[in-house]
């Protein structure tokens, strides 16, 4: 909205000063600042709603040290994080930027699904919350509609070589750019893969139905990665923490992607009018950091489900966008272990359970934060350690820019 009131005053009337928010980078340290503001000035009276209308945690018991300590902490603090998302990007950002409006119902869909889950799990008295499968259902419902929205709206698109001999390169750019199905691959020279080559076996003519895989695709990974940060939503300021990390990476990687100099400097593909991510992804990491202010050891609040699903949409949805969804492994490394925790512990103990009559485990504890927990290490130092591997994760997957 102020984008737009600035611009007219610039236009209009020349008023000094107007003109800086033309600029992404002003806009974006504007973002970060307005969502730090919001987390801790509106935070604490979040906070104090919930902890009126008696919204507390329920813990379950695990045998975990400190887990005493954790019963009756406020959940739903993900509307602080939603909050601090939204505010500063409704404020920065050009409202008419595709990419922005995917963000927004992106961050708006997953809430209200987290929202529900907490609501039924605080209000209702069921701690199992909202069933599983109608998680599942309102994750494929965005993968749908992002997946559409990629293949066939018209300001979605990417210029592959990019030439700055032009003496109007961006709009140069711009007019040659087009629709592609091609994504980035790390850590190789020719580093792009066209989704059309997964029907090529069928004949010329299957590559226009090419765009059903890769809507299925974008299924698969807003899925993961969203229940990746619900599984590492467990200590204190970890989930936060990581995704602040991630937040700032993925940031780094729509400027350039959007940024027709840089694209060209490092050989990847320029994508047109992804440099409003830059913004978004500011509030995003001002919204986790300035969360972390009230959830960090010991907290006093939890995000539920209303945050850990959201924040984990958002960085899954903003990798496919800039056509980095094949970097989240690397990038999402965290995520991904505590998935995969989870999932050969459990397949570990029916396969063993079947073999044997008695199931084993292989870790202590599943996510893994559990299982160093069991082994008697602090939540904070656990914490720290993940932060440190989250930023060495991080560094790797922009050094992938020139590693081809």
């Amino acid at each position: 909205m102020l984008y737009y009131l600035f611009d007219y005053l610039q236009s209009a009337y020349d008023l000094p000063g107007a003109g800086l928010f033309q600029y992404i980078s002003f806009r974006a340290s504007l973002a970060i600042i307005t969502s730090l503001l919001v987390s801790l000035v509106f935070g604490k009276r979040i906070i104090s709603l919930i902890r009126r209308k008696q919204i507390g945690e329920k813990v379950r018991a695990l045998g975990l040290a400190g887990e005493e300590q954790k019963e009756g902490t406020p959940t739903m603090g993900g509307l602080i994080i939603i909050s601090a998302i939204l505010i500063p990007t409704l404020l920065f950002t050009k409202l008419d930027n595709i990419y922005v409006i995917i963000m927004l119902i992106t961050t708006l869909w997953l809430g209200v699904i987290g929202f529900t889950d907490d609501y039924i799990k605080v209000f209702k008295k069921n701690k199992n919350g909202l069933a599983g499968k109608f998680k599942v259902l309102g994750q494929i419902g965005l993968g749908v509609i992002v997946g559409l929205v990629m293949v066939f709206h018209p300001d979605i698109i990417v210029k592959e070589d990019i030439n700055l001999l032009a003496q109007e390169e961006n709009v140069a750019s711009v007019v040659l750019a087009k629709k592609s199905s091609k994504t980035t691959i790390p850590f190789l020279k020719d580093n792009e893969f066209d989704y059309h080559m997964l029907t090529s076996w069928a004949g010329e003519k299957a590559k226009d139905y090419a765009w059903i895989f890769f809507v299925l695709i974008v299924i698969i990974i807003i899925t993961a990665v969203s229940n990746g940060a619900n599984m590492t939503d467990g200590l204190d300021g970890l989930a936060t923490g990581t995704s602040a990390i991630i937040g700032s990476t993925l940031a780094i990687l729509a400027y350039v992607s959007g940024n027709i100099i840089a694209a060209d400097y490092l050989n990847i593909m320029y994508i047109p009018y992804t440099g409003e991510l830059v913004i978004y992804m500011s509030a995003f990491v001002g919204a986790c950091v300035g969360f972390m202010w009230y959830n960090s050891y010991p907290a006093e609040v939890f995000m539920g489900d209303t945050g850990s699903l959201s924040i984990g949409g958002i960085i899954a949805v903003v990798a496919i966008l800039i056509r980095k969804e094949l970097l989240i492994p690397v990038l999402c490394g965290i995520f991904l272990i505590e998935n995969l925790s989870v999932i050969i512990q459990v397949g570990y103990f029916k396969y063993t359970k079947k073999k044997t009559g008695e199931g084993r485990r292989i870790f202590k504890m599943a996510p893994l934060h559990h299982h160093y927990q069991k082994l008697g290490m602090h939540e904070s130092k656990i914490v720290t350690r993940f932060w440190i591997i989250g930023i060495i994760l991080a560094v790797l997957t922009v050094v992938t820019l020139k590693l081809r």
